[in-house]
């Protein structure tokens, strides 16, 4: 097969890649960053990247444009299929959404043959390889690792972990008594401990001998749910050690933990690195679907490598080795769940959303590749219904509003926003495509927590001017910066847009009110209204960070979602309040709940009744991890819970359109209404 050079600029690398290969893909297998927020979807535009043209004797190639593709056969190939769906539709309504979907296509090669193709930009997606080249990735398409924060929460548990360890001390065998040394294991458990062992794994078995003959024949014993030996080390060893795990759509959050004390003895987190794949879950489902030789295989392996690093910098850090490690515990969505576990997640994005299992399972942990003890246990914990899945279940139990007597509203907010509402009597919930809006994702300048994204966001109704801080720095825009802004992540798009909504830039509908004139208000480049948060002098991008039409209606989307199902839940219950609002999740916690109430992600409440959760899908995990009553817990919540799907309640989609509104077209916000914007009556 021909292959050609490719090298990626400002990063150096260089690899010789198939012809007919599209750039993102080349990226991926480099290790080069490209954001792909819709998962190879044609949808999202963050995968720009600039093809530069010349001799470039140093790296020893001739780039050119004529090297790679302008519109790639894939794009072809859906606007064919786009067309062929538009001719065959049986209903307008499935004939406008396929209309829609080729509109969003064109529009965006448009924009780029437009405004782009004469700076050499194209769509890193969509774009194959047929010649030498080299591609410049700029810093707006340039992936980086997030500040994650999922810091572990304080629990309160009874500690009966599934692997503890024992200390015995045994007689070597004679002529007279020649039993085996496993049954001279099992005996002295009994007597020494009273735990009657049953069996022991192979590869303990294997260095059984050698190591009970090590120390005088005296040895710890690593003993699983009581049962099976899985460990045997020579001497008394006190450490016992086991971790608890959050696979998030966007973040991965890892604890280490002392199972002896409960204690959190270090903390990991890093982005998922599957985001490469896309930024939400069905991005990462599609790319199963259109990859199916392949593509499951690759996430699956892309998460077991991103947890073995976890495992790896945690014990190191502390001076162990990751076979110290005896037993993890898992939660996630259920499409984190499925591509963990390497089962298909196709069948999970279309009605009726039924999963491979629910109930929680166990694992010998070299099975699924994982970097531990080989024969420790891997426990995943069950998955609820849809997408609501394993996450939702460690929220449960951490929070635990099947033994209240309050009515909960549990909102887990994230790329999949899980909700539960609720007390002991009775428990509903639902999953909502949020998206990745709300964590910079889909939003023109949005990009991930990282040092310089802008995060806080606020605008003077009188003058209509904006300040704004950046992560990494304290200090406001109107004072004396020291860090340039490079984009605007989730929580303060949540700011900027309810800022926006209270200066009243922008009305209940969304739309830029046409009555306030500032500098900061314009049409922008891409023919929509705009409002500039940082002006280019301001940033490190060297252009305006601005807040337009489209982001405003990403958010007003992803709040819909969210607050619609609520609604739904309350009235599912027969009720029109609740006394506590839960909000789950890392991003939960760094969302300003008066802006959040202000644009109508939930509904109106005394923000007192409001509390932050912190992680509790990772405290879950670790209640599990030092509790194996609650893993049966677990199991028994996941199936009481009922579930409901939303997009097959029969005005759904009316709701929906309601809460769209900031905060919603018809609902009263009682609490937040004085700080709303009043128009004048005109005369």
């Amino acid at each position: 097969m021909e292959q050609h050079t490719l090298i990626f600029q400002p990063s150096g690398r260089r690899a010789k890649v198939a012809a007919g290969t599209t750039i993102l893909n080349a990226a991926r297998k480099m290790g080069v960053g490209i954001e792909a927020v819709c998962g190879d979807n044609l949808n999202c535009g963050k995968c720009k990247v600039k093809v530069m043209e010349g001799d470039f004797p140093k790296e020893g190639i001739t780039s050119s444009l004529g090297h790679v593709s302008r519109m790639a056969e894939k794009d072809k190939k859906v606007v064919r299929e786009l067309h062929e769906e538009i001719a065959s539709a049986t209903s307008d309504e499935a004939r406008a959404k396929a209309q829609r979907k080729l509109d969003k296509l064109k529009k965006k090669h448009a924009e780029l043959a437009s405004e782009e193709m004469e700076e050499n930009m194209r769509l890193a997606c969509s774009t194959t390889i047929h010649g030498d080249v080299l591609v410049f990735v700029p810093e707006s398409s340039r992936t980086s690792e997030g500040v994650v924060s999922k810091a572990a929460g304080k629990i309160d548990i009874e500690l009966k972990p599934a692997v503890r360890k024992y200390y015995i001390q045994m007689e070597p065998p004679e002529l007279s008594d020649p039993q085996g040394d496993f049954e001279r294991v099992r005996d002295a458990m009994e007597k020494q401990h009273g735990v009657k062992v049953e069996t022991m794994d192979y590869r303990a078995l294997q260095w059984l001998p050698d190591i009970i003959r090590h120390d005088d024949w005296k040895i710890t014993v690593t003993v699983w749910n009581g049962k099976e030996v899985i460990r045997v080390e020579p001497g008394k060893v006190e450490m016992n050690l086991g971790m608890a795990i959050d696979i998030g759509t966007t973040t991965v959050a890892a604890y280490l933990t002392d199972l002896e004390t409960g204690e959190v003895v270090m903390t990991e987190s890093m982005m998922n690195p599957q985001v490469k794949y896309g930024e939400d879950v069905m991005s990462r489902i599609t790319y199963c679907m259109l990859n199916p030789s392949t593509g499951l295989k690759e996430l699956q392996d892309t998460i077991i490598e991103g947890l073995n690093r976890l495992v790896k910098n945690a014990t190191e850090k502390l001076g162990y080795s990751h076979n110290d490690v005896s037993e993890l515990t898992l939660v996630g969505n259920s499409a984190m769940h499925h591509i963990l576990l390497g089962l298909n997640p196709e069948y999970m994005g279309a009605a009726p959303f039924a999963p491979v299992i629910h109930r929680s399972m166990d694992i010998k942990a070299d099975r699924l590749g994982l970097n531990i003890l080989p024969s420790g246990n891997v426990h995943i914990m069950p998955i609820e219904a849809g997408f609501v899945g394993a996450d939702n279940v460690g929220c449960l139990i951490s929070d635990q509003p099947h033994k209240r007597d309050e009515m909960t509203l549990l909102i887990d907010i994230g790329t999949n926003g899980e909700l539960v509402f609720g007390n002991k009597e009775r428990l509903i919930s639902c999953s909502t495509a949020t998206g990745p809006a709300l964590e910079g994702g889909e939003i023109e300048y949005g990009i991930r927590a990282t040092p310089g994204a802008i995060e806080d966001i606020r605008i003077d109704p009188a003058t209509l001017e904006a300040k704004f801080k950046v992560i990494g720095s304290d200090k406001w825009s109107d004072g004396k910066m020291d860090m340039q802004a490079k984009g605007i992540c989730g929580s303060a798009i949540i700011d900027g847009i309810a800022e926006l909504f209270k200066a009243g830039i922008i009305r209940r509908n969304g739309q830029f009110n046409p009555d306030l004139s500032s500098p900061r208000i314009r049409m922008g480049k891409s023919k929509v209204m705009e409002y500039v948060v940082a002006w280019s002098h301001e940033t490190a991008i060297e252009e305006d960070i601005t807040i337009n039409l489209k982001d405003v209606r990403a958010i007003q989307l992803a709040k819909g979602a969210l607050y619609s199902g609520c609604q739904m839940m309350m009235r599912k219950l027969g009720v029109e309040s609740f006394d506590r609002l839960a909000i789950a999740g890392a991003f939960g916690s760094h969302v300003d709940k008066e802006q959040a109430m202000v644009i109508g992600m939930y509904p109106d409440c005394d923000l007192n009744k409001v509390v932050f959760l912190g992680n509790a899908a990772g405290d879950g995990a670790r209640i599990a991890l030092l509790n194996v009553d609650k893993r049966a817990e677990a199991d028994r919540i996941a199936r009481q819970v009922e579930y409901v799907e939303l997009a097959l309640e029969e005005d759904f989609n009316e709701r929906f359109g309601e809460a769209m509104h900031f905060p919603h077209m018809l609902d009263k916000f009682p609490h937040v209404e004085h700080l709303f914007f009043k128009e004048k009556t005109k005369v």
